[in-house]
């Protein structure tokens, strides 16, 4: 924060905390000019500080600040405002795609005679790198060291370029390969509660937020601290001094009660608060958490709650600041000068949570009592299907039905040079894994207690289990060991593989090749058992249909089971020495048990693990790069290239054009994720893909994952739509990234398809159901439908992120209006399609006009709704994208 606003409230005031002093922008002085705010929701007093602080009367008005104060009257409100967080954070799949951009803008900036350090992030950037290491080596002592020589060798380009960012930008931290997951480490050690700067020789005390390249930045909220994913393509431009354009939301309260029953765990609540929230309806709201259940709820189990909310479809579940949250940051390792002031800081402006605050005013509200929550999962396809452990059996036995394979539920199939036999659900993965649970030491204590249990009764894990143990923070390890639990784990399997995001990523590594044989010879529906948030199809492992969400004692209980054709709440999880049945019971430890482990994590843990955090290991040290401003840029390189998204910031602006005779590339039903539009797995030899990289010289042992290569446009725009589980109705829901080229009626892939449209001059429209764009927030998923030549896609409704993204990369998002759908329409494919409204004069949330012309030469008029929502939006689409409307202000400048 270079500067502050006008202040015309006067609302900048001082606070003094211990002797030093920090200035604020005071809620209650605010209060007494605009009315009480004391039932505002807290998530929205972070915002209305953020406006207090920047209201400067052209970016924030102080009727933008009237208008969250009013919020209150209606609780709704289509008031747009310009936010500003405090801060960027990033993981490397989605960070080094923004840190290209970046390294192309100074490009951009050079070629028109300008100084490349133009191009600095203005707000504090955190990239942590977590999404590289995979689960290659498992089961065995050696295996962290063995995966961690493996992401070196795979990744030597990508993190060469980091290094090189690190160096030659200004406001940019990297936290090396090997240290946690990014929104574990920004729990545990980069998050504050309350942030300080330095403006003009003042302390200025303010919120910490944040807005991050990950869907699950949300986790923050937890701390506190307002966050969600955005776009790397919205981080980049929030790091260049962007605000966040967004409506005042709504919130949705979520009222707790009571407390967890024995033997049920935080991801058992997360789940059910899932489900519920998906039901309720909460895209695009804020949701916050209230209620006397937070009095006894442990910040852990709030953070896993918060993580979470992707997967409920919020852009954030928020916890306010209580004395919970001051216990855990001094536990974590936050010194007393930091803890005293988010104490001082939150009671001075009525941000403090405790017994006796009034319940703020939401626009809908919901509630739990936790004591109503049963042992679940959550899957086989979408994190919100939970299903209650005693149904995970029949559930699974149903499925086998539905897919006509009734009569093969009991048939086993011999595996090739093993000693075992392999059926459907069989659990062929079991990881623990994701920050969702992997930040929760109530769940990993309870993970080590049970296999302790499990080991003393003589119980192994079953042979065609591949078992993984990947924590977010390296401090998972030290309480683990000081409990003595890490070798009862390492005993059933669960040794230590990497730190950072894998199996739930789809860095799951390859299976057994007899056993990837067995499950493609008899086509088995086999299961994977995972302690994440993300469970869709083609995600964990391309041969695994059936993925399930569970804690991380439940993985160590399928693990040990091998099937998810059980209740384990009646039925034996296998024999013990004495050749008598051990039951789940047999092995659970009471909740008193795994308080007592709790106890022994301490703030020594995390002070020592985090005293050097960006230095990195000898593998990271001993990487050599260019001292440059701009980068050097290697043509031969796979992994990194020079987009070509700004070859045309110099040149004069192009107006705005309407969509005239587009064909349609491709028609998709509901619940097309980011995963299906921009796959983050393995890289099929046979697809555009890996054909691309095989004609570079990369054998396909070598191509690591489409999110390893995201610094490479050749790759990714390759991988656009070329998910294997993707369904395009234009070929009657068969599966994989195909369309029908019209011209000829040739079926290829959609990358081809799109490259022949390209050279003949035809643009791109794609239909779509409900729910476009869900999951992960890749900025790929736009970026490539850009350079695929896709001008809009039309659906029935779109996720938040992505919705922003496909703007941000100049693609027009629009929705249908009224019942209008792709089969209401009987859409095939082969209409030409022109969309016309835009080139008069685009606003925020008008309706164009859609022509649909059909084989036949019949017509048929719609209206759609065009979804860019904000008039900065309609700035950014005119430019071509934000970037480049940044971009081209800054050269103007």
């Amino acid at each position: 924060m270079s500067s502050v606003g006008q202040d015309s409230l006067k609302t900048r005031q001082s606070l003094a905390v211990k002797g030093k002093n920090y200035d604020l922008f005071s809620l209650k002085t605010a209060e007494k000019q605009l009315g009480d705010v004391s039932k505002l929701p807290y998530s929205l007093k972070v915002l209305l500080e953020n406006l207090l602080r920047y209201e400067d009367g052209v970016t924030v008005s102080v009727d933008d600040i009237k208008a969250l104060v009013e919020w209150q009257k209606d609780r709704t409100s289509d008031r747009e405002i310009q936010y500003r967080p405090a801060r960027v954070l990033m993981q490397d799949f989605t960070g080094v795609p923004a840190v290209v951009d970046l390294a192309a803008m100074r490009d951009a900036v050079a070629k028109t005679g300008g100084n490349p350090d133009l191009i600095n992030p203005l707000s504090p950037v955190d990239l942590v790198i977590d999404h590289s290491v995979m689960v290659d080596k498992f089961g065995s002592p050696t295996a962290f060291d063995e995966n961690v020589d493996i992401e070196y060798q795979r990744n030597g380009e990508r993190y060469e370029f980091l290094r090189w960012g690190q160096k030659a930008f200004n406001n940019f931290r990297v936290v090396p390969p090997g240290t946690g997951i990014c929104h574990q480490v920004n729990l545990e050690y980069l998050a504050k509660a309350v942030w300080t700067a330095n403006v003009n020789g003042k302390t200025v005390a303010y919120p910490d937020t944040c807005v991050g390249t990950d869907s699950h930045t949300t986790m923050i909220n937890g701390l506190g601290v307002l966050g969600w994913g955005v776009g790397g393509i919205e981080a980049e431009a929030a790091m260049l001094g962007q605000p966040v354009t967004m409506l005042i939301p709504e919130v949705v309260g979520f009222r707790l009660e009571g407390k967890l029953r024995e033997g049920v765990t935080a991801t058992d609540m997360v789940l059910v608060v899932t489900q519920m929230l998906r039901k309720h309806g909460v895209v695009g709201k804020f949701v916050e958490f209230y209620g006397p259940g937070l009095d006894s709820m442990p910040l852990a189990n709030r953070a896993t709650i918060a993580n979470m909310a992707p997967e409920y479809g919020a852009t954030c579940g928020f916890f306010p600041i209580d004395a919970e949250t001051i216990n855990y940051m001094r536990m974590s390792g936050r010194d007393d000068e930091t803890c005293d002031l988010v104490e001082a800081y939150c009671k001075a402006q009525g941000m403090w949570r405790d017994a006796s605050s009034p319940d703020p005013v939401f626009t809908s509200t919901l509630s739990l009592d936790l004591s109503t929550v049963e042992p679940s999962l959550a899957g086989p396809k979408r994190p919100q299907d939970r299903v209650p452990m005693t149904q995970l059996g029949s559930g699974f036995d149903l499925m086998l039905e539905t897919a006509g394979k009734a009569a093969e539920k009991a048939t086993r199939h011999k595996v090739e040079n093993a000693s075992f036999d392999m059926g459907h659900g069989d659990v062929v993965i079991a990881a623990i894994t994701s920050c969702t649970n992997t930040s929760n030491p109530y769940v990993l204590m309870a993970a080590g207690l049970v296999a302790k249990r499990a080991v003393e009764k003589g119980l192994r894990r079953q042979p065609w289990v591949k078992s993984s143990l990947a924590p977010g923070s390296k401090v998972v390890t030290d309480y683990l060991e000081k409990a003595g639990l890490q070798n009862y784990l390492n005993e059933l399997g669960f040794n230590l593989t990497g730190y950072g995001c894998t199996t739930c990523i789809g860095n799951s590594g390859p299976l057994d090749d007899n056993i990837s044989k067995t499950i493609t010879d008899k086509d088995l529906v086999v299961s994977a058992v995972l302690s994440g948030n993300r469970n869709f199809e083609g995600r964990v492992h391309a041969l695994v249909k059936a993925n399930y969400l569970a804690s991380p004692p439940l993985v160590v209980a399928y693990a040990l089971a091998g099937t998810t054709r059980i209740d384990l709440s009646k039925d034996p999880i296998g024999r013990g020495n004495d050749g008598k049945d051990v039951f789940l019971k047999d092995i659970w430890p009471t909740d008193e048990e795994v308080a007592n482990a709790v106890r022994l994590v301490d703030n020594k843990m995390f002070n020592a693990r985090y005293a050097d955090v960006f230095a990195g290991d000898k593998h990271w040290s001993a990487i050599k790069v260019g001292e440059g401003k701009t980068y050097e840029w290697n043509n031969k390189s796979t992994y990194v290239q020079n987009p070509p998204f700004f070859t045309e910031v110099g040149k004069p602006l192009k107006p705005v054009q309407d969509i005239k005779n587009a064909s349609v590339l491709a028609l998709f039903g509901d619940s097309i994720t980011t995963d299906h539009i921009s796959p983050a797995g393995n890289i099929k030899a046979t697809s555009p893909a890996g054909k691309y990289l095989q004609a570079q010289g990369v054998a396909p042992e070598d191509f690591n994952s489409y999110g390893a290569r995201r610094g490479n446009h050749e790759v990714m725009m390759r991988g656009t739509f070329a998910n294997i589980r993707i369904k395009n109705l234009m070929l009657g829901g068969e599966e994989g990234g195909n369309t029908i080229y019209q011209p000829t009626g040739d079926k290829m892939s959609i990358y081809d398809a799109a490259m022949k449209y390209i050279d003949s001059g035809t643009p791109l429209v794609v239909f779509a159901g409900k729910e476009y764009g869900t999951g992960s927030s890749r900025d790929w998923a736009a970026k490539g439908t850009n350079l695929l030549g896709i001008k809009a896609v039309v659906a029935e409704s779109f996720e938040r992120i992505h919705r922003s993204n496909l703007v941000g990369m100049g693609v027009l998002p629009l929705q249908f209006v009224g019942n209008d759908s792709v089969s209401s329409l009987k859409l095939d494919g082969s209409e030409k399609i022109s969309i016309t409204g835009q080139a008069a004069g685009l606003k925020p949330r008008q309706q164009l006009d859609v022509e649909i012309v059909r084989k036949d030469g019949s017509k048929q008029s719609i209206k759609v709704l065009c979804r860019i929502d904000t008039a900065n939006e309609v700035e950014y689409y005119k430019n071509g994208g934000i970037l480049q409307y940044v971009l081209r202000n800054m050269i103007a400048s």
